[in-house]
């Protein structure tokens, strides 16, 4: 082997981005001449960017021990933070935290660096998970000083990002988002690694999902997108936690085909063995395109193999359950997130106030269906305040939809129709078809109320037709019912008696059965499959039973005596 010539071949790989070239090559020349300590570090990086998890670990132990032994005691500090970061992506929390502090030992009465700057970041993310806002806007503000001081673009990036953060979860938005977008500008400009500038681009998209800030969050996805497809060996698990961020913005805008594909691939990326930390927000989301689709089987087991990496798998299980016509499963399981989300007072600790508007709307629809009208009527003014002070359109639609919804089933249909026009006005400018179809559904109901029938079947005629283009079986369903007052959500329409009986169906059971089984008259149990047909758009038993298998509805749920 020309080991000089081999060299060249992988540091020209990876100054292309070639990772995967670039990791086969650098791995192929240590096995016969060992590395130097600067190729190590590139070979860490390829090995890191490509998914290979163990083997980017064992090499930055290397490095590390390397630049100790030579004193270079700020490189090895940086050095420490990646291995840091690799083992805690993968789960192995207490070994991180050990080379960290390790790392941190070799401070001790040295001057200020840009290394010792790299060991304030882990500081800062652990306060902003904790909801101590104050703690990371001052130690990320710390090492981006170091960061400037040295001319280390990396590790200003990070920081002025976590600064963005720590603001946001503070409730002062603005500035916060002032801040991730000065961040993304170094991101954009091509003045940070490769691992910074997926790491940042994802963190910063998550922001903005969390604060329903569509259109930022587009902006950036699609940034990501054109740096991700210029770089066809990024396939690690990096890749992996961009590919989920792309899969939920495909579906807000209604491509569900290409949103499930993404994230099955990032199933497929983070399940290799490297990124356990993030694999259950993989499953979360093909679970959650299952639902939509009514392929309940098949999302449950999504959910189960989210809530098995550690993920947490409120709303959707909930309103699976609901979908499933389990109004009580829904009700308990949505009541039971809601209240871990109100450990501390929402006006004071904001960060938690963001993950109670993603469970708010879910929460109203399931307690109208679960016909406690006034628990869903608090929510909505909850949700309603926090969007008034997050000022983001999504959460505004969200929060008008819900109280829409409420009035509706207040009997107020002139109520309802004010904000839910607003609601659809929203989802329509964000270009986000099955919102604003789902939101239809309830004008529709809101106009049938109103005695206006061409009105409500002129709306339910448009939502069906978005449903069908997306394949939201559930949803189809449920446009076929223009009396409904409840909020969309398959089964939902039925009563928990109709659900017995449809269950009965199912199971092969005649009437006479039926209101043997239930006690019921035979003339009571003609009645609700009449009503059964109706709601389901249904025109015959084995339809309704058919309806009920693809629901997962069977006899083994139900609550008959």
């Amino acid at each position: 082997m020309d080991v000089d010539a081999e060299l060249e071949r992988a540091r020209s790989a990876h100054r292309g981005r070639r990772w995967q070239e670039a990791a086969d090559a650098f791995a192929e020349v240590d096995e016969t001449s060992l590395l130097d300590v600067e190729d190590l570090e590139r070979l860490a990086e390829a090995l890191d960017l490509v998914g290979r998890g163990d083997e980017a670990i064992a090499v930055l132990q290397r490095v590390y021990t390397a630049r100790v032994a030579a004193g270079e005691i700020g490189e090895a500090l940086r050095d420490a933070f990646w291995l840091y970061r690799a083992l805690a992506f993968n789960a192995e929390f207490a070994q991180a935290g050990g080379w960290l502090a390790r790392a941190t030992r070799l401070t001790e009465g040295r001057p200020n660096c840009a290394g010792q700057g790299y060991l304030l970041l882990p500081v800062a993310e652990r306060a902003l998970r904790d909801g101590d806002h104050d703690v990371a806007l001052a130690a990320a503000g710390r090492a981006a000083a170091l960061g400037s001081a040295c001319g280390d673009r990396d590790l200003v990036t990070i920081a002025t990002h976590q600064q963005g953060r720590a603001l946001v979860g503070d409730g002062r938005i603005d500035d916060g988002l002032a801040l991730l977008d000065e961040a993304m500008l170094d991101i954009s400009a091509g003045e940070t690694s490769a691992r910074v500038t997926a790491w940042i681009y994802c963190k910063t998209i998550q922001t903005c999902h969390q604060l329903y800030d569509v259109h930022r969050a587009r902006e950036w996805t699609a940034a990501l997108n054109a740096w991700c497809d210029a770089l066809p060996q990024f396939t690690g698990a990096y890749s992996g936690t961009c590919r989920i961020h792309r899969s939920e913005l495909l579906q807000l805008t209604g491509a569900w085909a290409e949103a499930a594909q993404e994230a099955r691939l990032a199933c497929r990326q983070l399940t290799r063995g490297y990124g356990l930390i993030v694999t259950g927000g993989a499953f979360y989301q093909v679970a959650e395109i299952h639902r939509l689709h009514g392929e309940f089987d098949d999302a449950e087991q999504a959910y189960r193999q989210a809530s098995r990496y550690g993920w947490q798998v409120q709303p959707g299980v909930a309103l699976l359950r609901l979908a499933q016509g389990n109004a009580a499963a829904a009700s308990a399981a949505i009541r039971r997130a809601l209240a871990e989300a109100r450990d501390q007072p929402i006006y004071r600790v904001p960060g938690r106030e963001v993950t109670r508007s993603q469970l708010l709307p879910a929460y109203v629809e399931i307690m109208l269906a679960a016909q406690d009208v006034p628990a869903a009527d608090e929510a909505a003014t909850e949700l309603a305040q926090i969007a008034a002070r997050y000022r983001t359109p999504a959460l505004h639609a969200r929060a008008a939809l819900a109280r829409g919804a409420v009035h509706l089933v207040q009997g107020d249909p002139h109520g309802a129709l004010a904000p839910l026009r607003r609601a659809h006005q929203l989802w329509h400018d964000l270009e986000a078809p099955y919102e604003a179809a789902r939101t239809r559904v309830l004008i529709a109901r809101a106009c049938h109320a109103m005695h206006d029938d061409d009105g409500a079947r002129l709306e339910l005629a448009s939502a069906r037709h978005v449903f069908q283009q997306l394949g939201a079986l559930p949803d189809v369903a449920e446009a076929n019912d223009p009396g409904r007052t409840q909020p969309a959500g398959v089964c939902s329409s039925l009563s928990p008696r109709e659900v017995d009986v449809l269950r009965l169906i199912a199971a092969g059971e005649p009437n006479r059965s039926i209101a043997a089984r239930l006690a019921l008259s035979e003339k009571t149990v003609h009645r609700h499959v009449s009503n059964i047909f109706t709601k389901l758009g249904v025109g015959s038993r084995t339809a309704a039973a058919a309806y009920a298998f693809e629901h997962g509805m069977s006899t083994t749920g139900s609550t008959a005596p």
